[in-house]
């Protein structure tokens, strides 16, 4: 893939029953099957290549006063935040039954296949955020298997179609690791015949695993810090496939193949917890964190057998915490904490090009954004940095306790929504 330089970046930005779990919105305008993201799978968090970015057309560019089209409901999920992923003909997420966390298996209508336990349940230490319960990490599906961390560290490899279980680590216990505070929140990222995951441990902050068989094929231990909690992203740069990823107080890249450290950069709010994934566009990374910390764009040089940091610019707006960022035409799209509303910047100067009331997750799909607000409203927005221009609206049904959390994904045409037990 050829590589723009920055001047020709800047031209380019001038130029079922009522106990519901999962919600299902039917989007496609025509009669036609829609294909997306790699043939309609979104086989993980924010899809293959954790863009956040559908691939499909011929999606709704307006709604229904009253939403979409509802498709189908499924119930039995219990609590919890992880969203859906999607692959091999059927479709994954997590929650929290009876003290129990669950990986869970439907077809495509809805109909459930198997249901399959991934470790104990575990509650959030810390008496205000009691409702914050369940697994917080996305399913990863490749090739006839998927993947699932619960919020208690067990990290598990179950069969697709019949979920038997080809091998668990206990994370925490193996790398000597102590629980982060609000559970273990990362979906793991599978590389060809790699998974990287971070079980933030003495023994083993970062590692990488044999997809296959589970076995550890190298681990980092110096990266400075505690827990982070988002997931983890790839680049190629400079000639290194760098996994990227962040602790409570600093963003960094690993070579893929060694573990070993290429970069690092400071960043933490005044509570040490960052959530949201690094976003790249060349030489470019995107880094924000919530409570008032901002955003920053950093370029990377190839430095040495290394690569060194600079900072081109940094901003207290779009403090994003955990609902994600989306990248789309040289403009960055999501919502701030203590900055309050959804925002527009532009990607390479970091001015806000608008801003309106809201904070939430979102996904991207055919020119639209779809913001999912933490209060539980759906809006369907033009991604157009001229002006905030909503095009639909309507309110997702109360599913339990805790704000509405989980990350919207359009996939096949059809929209998916949790929160909590809908």
């Amino acid at each position: 893939m050829k590589r723009c330089k920055l001047s020709e970046i800047q031209h380019f930005i001038n130029s079922g029953p009522k106990d519901i779990c999962l919600f299902l919105l039917l989007l496609v305008t025509s009669g036609f099957p829609v294909t997306g993201q790699t043939n309609g799978n979104w086989p993980g968090f924010h899809g293959s290549d954790r863009q956040n970015k559908s691939a499909e057309t011929g999606l709704l560019k307006t709604w229904p006063a009253d939403g979409p089209q509802l498709v189908w409901t499924i119930s039995g999920l219990g609590e919890g935040y992880s969203s859906v992923s999607i692959g091999g003909g059927l479709l994954y997420t997590a929650g929290w039954v009876g003290n129990q966390s669950y990986l869970f298996a439907f077809d495509m209508n809805g109909k459930p296949v198997w249901k399959k336990p991934n470790g104990e349940a575990w509650s959030v230490s810390v008496s205000w955020a009691s409702s914050y319960n369940g697994p917080r990490s996305t399913p990863t599906y490749d090739n006839g298997i998927v993947y699932h961390m619960s919020e208690n560290g067990k990290l598990s490899a179950f069969r697709s179609k019949d979920g038997s279980v080809l091998w668990s680590r206990d994370l925490p216990k193996e790398f000597d690791a102590r629980m982060p505070m609000y559970g273990y929140a990362e979906s793991v990222l599978v590389d060809g015949d790699n998974l990287f995951v971070r079980p933030g441990g003495v023994k083993g902050y970062q590692v990488c695993l044999n997809k296959l068989t589970g076995k550890t094929i190298w681990t980092n231990a110096e990266i400075p810090g505690g827990y982070g909690y988002n997931s983890l992203v790839v680049n190629d740069f400079s000639g290194y496939r760098q996994v990227i990823g962040a602790s409570n107080t600093c963003y960094y890249s690993l070579d893929s193949k060694t573990g070993r450290l290429l970069w690092k950069a400071d960043f933490a709010n005044k509570y040490e917890i960052n959530c949201t994934d690094a976003i790249i566009f060349n030489e470019y990374v995107f880094l924000t964190s919530g409570e008032g910390k901002g955003s920053s764009l950093i370029r990377l040089k190839k430095s040495g057998n290394g690569i060194a940091t600079e900072k081109v610019w940094e901003t207290e707006l779009m403090d994003n915490y955990f609902g994600g960022v989306v990248l789309h035409n040289g403009y960055l799209f999501g919502s701030g904490n203590l900055s309050r509303g959804w925002f527009c910047l532009d990607f390479l100067t970091g001015k806000q090009m608008w801003k309106t009331t809201g904070e939430g997750s979102l996904t991207y799909a055919d020119g639209m954004v779809y913001f999912y607000d933490e209060k539980g409203s759906m809006k369907l927005v033009k991604a157009s940095p001229e002006k905030f221009e909503k095009t639909g609206e309507f309110k997702v049904p109360q599913g339990g306790k805790g704000p509405y959390w989980a990350h919207p994904v359009v996939c096949g045409g059809r929209l998916y929504i949790r929160h909590a037990d809908k």
